[in-house]
Parts: C-alpha cells; sequence; structure tokens
C-alpha cells in the first residue's frame, strides 16, 4: 500500500517569520488580501503586527474579523461573501484554528463554487481546484491548522461539528512566528498544549499510522512534553519550542488522522460552544486507559519521549501506566480542569453525545473500535 504525505509547500520558523511575509506576496504575484481573524486579535493589536507589514509594503488588503470560536457555517458564508466584495485573489489567515479553519473553508468555495453549500465539504469532498492561496500565520501554539489539509466547521442547525479533509485547502505558506503567540494567556497555551499533544498521541496510535508520521509524532511529543510547562509560564524558549512542536505534529496527523479524542470532542464544541483544546485535553487522558490494551508497544515509546526514567525496560503494562500518569501530571501541571461537568457538559446529553461522536470521521481511526454504549460510559466516567 502505498503512503501520501501532503505538507506546505513553504514555511517560515522562529522568532520574526512573519518579517518574510512581504517577499512572499510579491513573489507570487499576489493583488488583495482578505485578512480572516477575529475581533480580540484585532482589539489587542496582535493582527496589527501583520497588517502594519501590509500598510508599510504599499499593498492593499481587507479586514474580515467576524470568526468565532467553533466557526460555524454562517460565518463562512459571510467570508465567501466578503471575499468577493472585496476584489481579492489570495486569504492571509491569522489566529487560531477558527480562523484558518474559516480561511479554508472560503478558499475552497471561492474555487469549487458548485461546494456553495458548506455543509457539502463534509468528510472528503471531491473538489476538482486547490483553495484560494492561503498565507497562514497561527497565533497559538495548538491546532497546526496551517500545515494540515483538516478543517472543522460547526453546524448550528443541527447541533453538530463536521470535519472536512481536503488536499486542496493546505495553506500554500505558513508563517510560524512565536512572536505572533506570546501573548496568549496561560490558559489558551494549556488548552491548545495539550490539544497539539493529543494530535501526536492520536496520529501516533491511529490505525493508519506508519514509520514517517510515527518520526513526527515522536519527535513531537519529545518536544511539548519539555517546553509546555515553560509557554504556560511565559518563558519565552518555551513559547518558541511549543510553536514548533505543534506545527511538528500537525505535519504527521493530518496525513494519518486522529482518534476518539477528537470523535467527542467535537460535539462538545457543537452541543455547549467548549473550546476545542480544553475538550481534547480534559479527555486524553481517560481515552488513553481505554485504548492502551490495542497499542502494542507504542505507550512505552510515548513514556520515554515524555521523559520517564526507566520506561525503555518497564514491562509493557507499567510502561503504558508511565505514559499514560505523565500526560495526567502534565494537564495538572498546566492547570486543565479534571472533569466535563467543569466545561458544561450536562448528563442529560450524554446520549446524543455518543451518537454524534460515534458518527464523527475521527472515531474510526482509533486503535481501539468503540461502540456507542462505550462512548457513553467514556463521557460519564469523566463527566
Amino acid at each position: 500500500m502505498a503512503n501520501r504525505m501532503i505538507l506546505n509547500e513553504t514555511s517560515y520558523f522562529g522568532k520574526g517569520a512573519i518579517s518574510h511575509l512581504i517577499d512572499e506576496i510579491k513573489a507570487r504575484g499576489f493583488k488583495k488580501a482578505l485578512v480572516v481573524t477575529d475581533r480580540e486579535l484585532i482589539r489587542f493589536e496582535v493582527a496589527t503586527k501583520v497588517t502594519d507589514l501590509l500598510k508599510q509594503a504599499g499593498l492593499p488588503f481587507h479586514i474580515f474579523d467576524q470568526v468565532l470560536p467553533n466557526p460555524t457555517i454562517s460565518i463562512v458564508d459571510k467570508g465567501v461573501a466578503t471575499f468577493k466584495a472585496a476584489g481579492a485573489d489570495y486569504l492571509i489567515a491569522i489566529g487560531g484554528g477558527s480562523p484558518q479553519d474559516t480561511s479554508k473553508a472560503i478558499g475552497i468555495i471561492i474555487n469549487n463554487p458548485e461546494f456553495a453549500d458548506v455543509r457539502s465539504l463534509e468528510g472528503v469532498a471531491a473538489t476538482q481546484n486547490p483553495s484560494i492561496p492561503i498565507l497562514a500565520i497561527p497565533t497559538t501554539a495548538g491546532t497546526a491548522a496551517e500545515v494540515t489539509i483538516n478543517y472543522v466547521i460547526t453546524d448550528e442547525e443541527h447541533r453538530r461539528k463536521f470535519v472536512c479533509v481536503d488536499p486542496h485547502d493546505i495553506p500554500l505558506v505558513a508563517f510560524i512566528d512565536p512572536d505572533m503567540m506570546a501573548s496568549m494567556p496561560a490558559s489558551l497555551k494549556a488548552a491548545t498544549g495539550i490539544d497539539a499533544l493529543t494530535h501526536a498521541i492520536e496520529g501516533y496510535t491511529t490505525r493508519a499510522a506508519w514509520e514517517l508520521t510515527d518520526m513526527f509524532h515522536l519527535k513531537a511529543i519529545e518536544i511539548i512534553a519539555r517546553s509546555l510547562r515553560d509557554s504556560v509560564r511565559g518563558i519565552a524558549q518555551g513559547v518558541e519550542d511549543m510553536a514548533l512542536g505543534q506545527y511538528v505534529a500537525g505535519m504527521g496527523f493530518s496525513n494519518v488522522g486522529l482518534g476518539l479524542v477528537h470523535g467527542m470532542a467535537h460535539p462538545l464544541g457543537a452541543f455547549y460552544n467548549t473550546p476545542h483544546g480544553v475538550a481534547n485535553a480534559i479527555l486524553l487522558p481517560t481515552i488513553m486507559e481505554y485504548n492502551a490494551a490495542h497499542t502494542g508497544e507504542k505507550f512505552r515509546a510515548i513514556a520515554v519521549a515524555m521523559g520517564v526514567k526507566e520506561a525503555a525496560t518497564m514491562n509493557i503494562t507499567a510502561a503504558r501506566t508511565a505514559a499514560i500518569d505523565a500526560v495526567k501530571q502534565l494537564c495538572r501541571d498546566v492547570g486543565i480542569p479534571p472533569a466535563l461537568r467543569d466545561v458544561g457538559m450536562k448528563q442529560d446529553d450524554i446520549a446524543a453525545l455518543a451518537k454524534a461522536a460515534f458518527a464523527d470521521v475521527c472515531t474510526g481511526g482509533n486503535p481501539r473500535t468503540a461502540t456507542i454504549n462505550d462512548i457513553e460510559k467514556l463521557y460519564d466516567s469523566i463527566y
């Protein structure tokens, strides 16, 4: 069987990476940008770091700042209309997963108008044309949306999130600049950081994993485990290392998929608008326990990557427990809430949540097959 890898055409890493933005725009002959972001990033002048560069270079742009966490179908529709009205020919996505995902949906629809109904993009849509060019500038160290072929949209009418997987949506150029992430509050650094760890662990243990993606995921686990605590404390090197670690995780999972943690997290976002990183962080240790016996030696490698002493020589049961305990400790150290009731989950919704999680595209990649009843029990155990 052949394995496929899709990555950005070009990426820049490290402090000052966005200084290369203008050269990339000019070299590619782009004329006018639609800057996709949110109002908080405008208010706190994070997006201004980018738009100031555009102004100084005399490059025209229009701002679409209506993106909200867990972006909806209606937001995408507004973005498409704004792109057309602005006369733009490329997108600059500034923000975490929400602006990045919104940009992907806008870019795909503009160049594939037969998919103007956003719901038609769910799953693996048979789009024919690459997205409008996207220049992606993440402001959180977690989603890795700037390097993935996936995006997630919320269907508010039906209280559900749906995942879109499309090789045509990957941003053309990514700028992974820790200076764009430095102002994140500690709680957001924690949640997005554990989200990145979830990407790495689920990508490493998913059914489609193979040697090349294993390499990315293990390195990402190592970087995140050593850096997240410092990032949350505001230590500059920790922030820079997390920017890299989450991207490396994205290089892997984008090409092999995820698992039950994401399958169960998506309904929480749809039902309660729970931040995606927080949902993943609460779910991860319990789902690791559920999967442990179905992962061969992989949890041993996770424990080693997380710095657990003597993990290489423990018996496999002890090594699996050590990996799970290391994740639990990291979650505690960065202040992740321990229970789903802490983020508004209602026990009366468990049956509906489990049904949605069972149908989620990520769930099929889980190393252990889960029934709806299994998922109900897992939700209840973490409540």
